[in-house]
């Protein structure tokens, strides 16, 4: 699942462009941003945009692994450092 501050229209106009695979959140009131801590400052010059982070939840709902991009992730290292972390937690 994905998440951003987007709009439920903006959301699909992406998941449609991009063919996106995953059911994405629309979190308009930063909720969920607030929650897992992604929210940025009100003051930071990118207090629009939520920092860029995964996080591996396990079965029971518990987050097992945090991964924080510091906003340039390489997507094909962090696929495979998730599926090495899956394997270690299996």
């Amino acid at each position: 699942m994905g998440a951003s501050f987007d709009t439920v229209e903006e959301q699909k106009a992406f998941a449609d462009k991009e063919n996106f695979p995953f059911l994405l959140l629309s979190d308009t009131e930063r909720t969920v941003g607030e929650s897992y801590g992604v929210a940025r400052a009100p003051d930071h010059d990118f207090a629009g945009w939520p920092r860029r982070a995964s996080f591996l939840i396990d079965p029971d709902g518990v987050i097992a692994k945090v991964y924080d991009f510091a906003d340039k992730p390489d997507l094909a290292e962090h696929a495979a450092t998730v599926l090495t972390d899956l394997q270690e937690l299996s």
